[in-house]
């Protein structure tokens, strides 16, 4: 299919509620879509619910996109700000008779469905308001009863081509005659993204398969104003572990909430891309360069994608080793000071020195507070595995202690240093270094893991190092005390 000279396309939220993960999928796939093409990514914003929108919505949608990186060409278009020309299109269509007024109350409405109901049959608009008489829809309207607007389906069948789905034909005899506009002159879906994407110059609809079934009433309305089409896109939808489709429980939550997990932006662009589409290569670490680059959409499958969040885990820590510890700088911060880690900006070389000794061991951002909490502040408990392990030897006490000695006499205070200090003290009690580096690790983090020892005295600093063997020593006496106690009750 040849594209147009430029391509424009649109993402068009409800602000309902927050930007899930499906909807920051639509968003991506229009967006790589306009950049591959040099064309134009707008948004528009689907507020004429006016019960449901939310202003906060609008702003965290907003907020989201930004955050992924994906900014829009245009002025949003809000289609509240739009409400009479959505009418004037209505006038337009009563008069070209593919429109009539409808009288029927709800409660009318309600009981014909009732009848169909129990009559095992689906329920069609009878058209009972499209037989009354031109002097009777008159003095209804005079009298401002209330009314809806109907389009009126033509006989016979739409067929179109979805550029995913291929060929489909929908007879019309499936389609009720539904409104257009309601009683209160607000217009509904069909006829408020029809009016838009035409305004807008849409060239490409891009848009979830659970559309599929309003793209032939759509393309009525297109033609019933003589407008020319858009293409169709309908990307299948996004599917959880268990082939059920993907909700709360699954993980489709605010795309705010992955950003508040510690997710990079650029590792979630990376995995939502490939939720249902794949480069020709089959690559999996991608940038948003590179999936400009690469997007077709040849290249989206026809089956559901299915979420899989330790897939998005293992690709955020992927990027997280990539990243340059200036580069996530910032980030840090604010996790380590959300956790009270720091209460102010830190020795910024010291931070980069700690984001450069933790980069490759977190998977997350916020694994920078949970798994390097010892950098900041004292072990308050130490791990049962590596006290059984490395503790049980009766002189650790006294490798404590002359470590202690040894660390207040180092100069200068550099790795080499604290090396050398640790090895001259392995060889003169005649033992492998590692025999007083495990045991060390344990009483200055309270873990078993972690970066390495050298590099981590140096960044606690001399003071701090003593303080907390001197600290694991007494909870040696305390520990060796308990069970003396224990030993004479035997």
């Amino acid at each position: 299919m040849l594209m147009p000279k430029l391509v424009r396309v649109r993402f068009a939220p409800s602000p309902t509620g927050y930007l899930h993960i499906g909807g920051a999928r639509t968003a991506l796939f229009n967006f790589l879509f306009a950049r591959h093409h040099e064309g134009q990514f707008l948004l528009r914003i689907e507020d004429t619910d006016v019960s449901r929108s939310k202003e906060e919505a609008v702003q965290q949608i907003f907020n989201s996109l930004r955050w992924l990186g994906l900014e829009w060409d245009e002025e949003p278009v809000y289609q509240s700000d739009r409400i009479h020309r959505y009418q004037k299109i209505c006038q337009d269509m009563l008069a070209k008779g593919k429109a009539y007024y409808c009288f029927c109350t709800q409660e009318q409405l309600d009981k014909k469905r009732e009848i169909a109901r129990k009559e095992k049959r689906d329920y069609q608009y009878d058209r009972t308001c499209l037989q009354l008489l031109d002097a009777v829809i008159h003095e209804k309207l005079s009298k401002g009863v209330p009314r809806t607007v109907r389009f009126l389906v033509p006989e016979g069948q739409t067929t179109f081509q979805d550029m995913i789905h291929g060929k489909i034909t929908v007879q019309h005899s499936q389609i009720d005659d539904f409104i257009l506009l309601r009683s209160d002159g607000q217009p509904v879906y069909h006829l408020a993204v029809v009016v838009d994407d035409h305004d807008m110059k849409i060239t490409h609809v891009i848009r979830g398969d659970d559309h599929l079934s309003n793209t032939p009433k759509q393309i009525l309305l297109y033609q019933a104003m003589g407008w020319p089409l858009p293409s169709f896109v309908h990307v299948p939808l996004i599917l959880g572990p268990d082939q059920k489709r993907f909700s709360k429980r699954h993980g489709a939550i605010s795309v705010e909430i992955y950003k508040d997990k510690g997710y990079l932006p650029d590792a979630l662009i990376n995995f939502i891309a490939l939720l249902g589409w794949a480069p020709k290569k089959n690559e999996e670490i991608l940038s948003i360069a590179d999936l400009i680059v690469r997007f077709s959409i040849k290249g989206i499958h026809k089956k559901s994608a299915v979420f899989d969040e330790q897939k998005l885990l293992w690709m955020n820590g992927v990027y997280m080793r990539s990243k340059h510890p200036e580069d996530l700088y910032d980030a840090v911060v604010d996790v380590l000071r959300s956790h009270a880690l720091i209460d102010a900006f830190k020795d910024r070389q010291n931070i980069l020195k700690y984001i450069h000794l933790m980069k490759d061991r977190v998977k997350t951002l916020q694994e920078f507070a949970s798994k390097g909490d010892y950098f900041f502040k004292d072990p308050v408990a130490y791990d049962e595995k590596g006290i059984k392990t490395y503790w049980n030897a009766k002189n650790v006490k006294d490798l404590f202690s002359q470590l202690k000695t040894r660390i207040a006499n180092i100069h200068p205070w550099n790795e080499q240093s604290i090396e050398k200090c640790i090895r001259e003290l392995a060889e003169k009690q005649n033992m492998q270094a590692g025999e007083i580096m495990h045991p060390t690790r344990l009483a200055l983090t309270g873990v078993s893991a972690s970066p390495g020892l050298f590099e981590l005295i140096v960044f606690l600093g001399k003071e701090t190092a003593i303080l907390r063997l001197e600290k694991a020593m007494k909870y040696l006496d305390l520990k060796s005390g308990l069970q003396d106690e224990v030993g004479q009750l035997k």
